[in-house]
């Protein structure tokens, strides 16, 4: 057992060409040979603790699954379960992890989680208790899983950070939240930040994505470290950093602001993938670098015109669909897309949509385009959905009257608007639909609710994403004024708070400015 070890921790520490030639020599040695008949011999003598880290080094050598030696070692650790204690235990379960289902195998498994189940109790170690969670994997039962949890819970004061770490990612192999959990990993991270490599940063932020877990504080700790230490990490390091904050949908402003500087100052480290990934980011997370906006375009414009030759149709779109939500028009890409477009049928659904998108930026963000006077809108019905009934019931009890404003609102370019108010000039008095509905007036204010979901916000913010910053500029460029409201809160109010919410929204002066709405709308 002891030499067994003894070659797969220095086999283990290799790199990967190294590791394939020395398995060759390994297996080749005829000591080797000796050594597995030796073991195959004496395995029913072991002691357990021999037995199960033997089984762990010949499997994770590569030894085949089907071979004798395996499945022998496998059927003797079944017949000695319940001898093993807590850390053959946890040593058994990483090595079934990394072998494939079959009779043996599956019989010690589910022998391994029934005794796991019994033991979980008397378990304090918290390192063994996350590599039960990680080995026993998401189709651990329900019930084993939630001791498992309550089994972490009790030791959670003496967590330490690598175990913090490690219990972080546990719970993404089991595919389980615990929210006390994590808040206390978190936490740890947090106070140990600059402890942690680049690596289990990602994988922190992965893992807060794959469980759902929006923890703003933690978020914030992240970006403000790498914030703090931009300098020493490499411009493609930050890039990846940023991917994996805009699938959490969280804007780290001060980074994306340090980063856009590096980009302006030496755009030519940027790659045909970095430059989709960098649009991809910055258009979802609404933001362009205050005080360089320009210059912020044009070097991605630049970076975008020296790899339209390479671009694949689908990733033309993407680029000049991300570059318009930010309000940008990238003239030559544009003409290479609808030459494209023209050409061949490219678009099919989410694709349709983009591409719809990007034709209404090329209207409505034109520098040619004017306010119309009048606006062309279409009721679609007078039934409203569940989720605006509260909203439809607060307008009526505060406008009295039913022909004081107007749902489901149908506008040019495919806008949909909840519900549409209007007013006079000095925003005192709300006017009827019927007297304004048929002839163009300037002095009639438009109101454009729209109730939105709390993921068109930046995790944290009332900051909009760019989908929802985009919408909301196009539809002040239609004299539009709009109020975002957000539906989960607007849904948990009182009728007596919602109607004087809206009342609020509505007859406020500081309510809504009436300018157009910038690119980055701060809030």
């Amino acid at each position: 057992t002891n030499c067994l070890t003894t070659v797969w921790r220095l086999y283990k520490n290799l790199s990967e060409d190294q590791q394939r030639y020395e398995k060759q020599l390994i297996f080749e040695h005829p000591a080797f040979v000796k050594l597995c008949q030796e073991l195959l011999r004496d395995s029913r003598r072991m002691t357990r603790g021999d037995l199960v880290f033997s089984l762990h080094a010949v499997v994770n050598l590569g030894v085949p699954q089907n071979t004798l030696l395996v499945q022998t070692l496998v059927r003797v650790c079944q017949e000695k379960l319940n001898q093993l204690d807590n850390r053959c235990i946890s040593v058994l379960a990483t090595t079934l992890a990394g072998l494939d289902k079959d009779k043996n195998v599956s019989a010690l498994q589910a022998g391994l989680q029934l005794l796991v189940e019994q033991r979980i109790p008397s378990i304090r170690d918290i390192f063994i208790l996350q590599n039960l969670m990680k080995c026993m994997g998401k189709d651990a039962p329900v019930f084993l899983k939630k001791k498992l949890e309550m089994a972490v819970l009790k030791e959670i004061d003496h967590l330490t950070f690598p175990n913090a770490l490690r219990v972080f990612l546990a719970l993404v192999a089991m595919n389980y939240c615990s929210i006390p959990i994590l808040n206390a990993c978190s936490k740890k991270i947090q106070e140990n930040v600059h402890d942690a490599p680049f690596r289990q940063l990602i994988l922190i932020l992965e893992a807060c994505y794959s469980l759902q877990y929006r923890d703003v504080k933690l978020f914030s700790a992240l970006a403000d470290y790498v914030n703090s230490t931009a300098c020493l990490w490499d411009k493609k390091q930050i890039i990846l950093f940023l991917s994996a904050f805009e699938t959490l949908g969280f804007q780290p402003s001060e980074l994306m602001g340090i980063f856009a500087e590096k980009l302006t100052e030496d755009p030519e480290f940027l790659n045909l993938k970095n430059l989709l990934i960098v649009l991809r980011v910055y258009s979802r997370l609404n933001y362009v670098p205050r005080g360089q906006k320009h210059l912020f375009f044009e070097t991605l414009h630049r970076c975008l015109n020296k790899y339209l030759p390479q671009l694949s149709n689908t990733d033309l779109l993407k680029a000049v669909y991300s570059l318009c939500i930010l309000g940008y028009l990238p003239h030559r890409a544009l003409d290479e897309l609808l030459q494209k477009d023209s050409r061949n049928d490219l678009y099919k659904e989410q694709k349709e949509m983009m591409l719809r998108c990007v034709k209404a930026c090329m209207e409505l963000d034109s520098p040619s385009f004017t306010k119309p006077a009048f606006v062309l809108t279409e009721t679609f019905s007078s039934l409203v959905s569940l989720n605006l009934r509260k909203a439809r019931e607060a307008l009526i009890e505060l406008l009295g009257d039913e022909s004081m404003f107007r749902q489901n609102v149908q506008l040019p370019y495919k806008y949909h608007i909840d519900f549409e108010i209007r007013m006079d000039s000095d925003r005192k008095k709300v006017l009827p639909i019927a007297a304004t509905d048929d002839h163009a007036d300037s002095s009639v204010q438009r109101l454009a609710f729209l109730f939105v979901p709390l993921s068109a916000f930046c995790v944290g913010t009332m900051h909009p994403q760019g989908k929802l910053a985009m919408r909301k500029r196009h539809l002040n460029k239609l004299g539009y004024h709009v109020i975002l409201v957000l539906n989960k809160k607007f849904q948990e109010m009182t009728n007596e708070d919602a109607v004087e919410f809206l009342k609020g929204k509505i007859y406020s002066e500081n309510a809504f400015p009436f300018s157009e709405v910038t690119v980055q709308d701060n809030n």
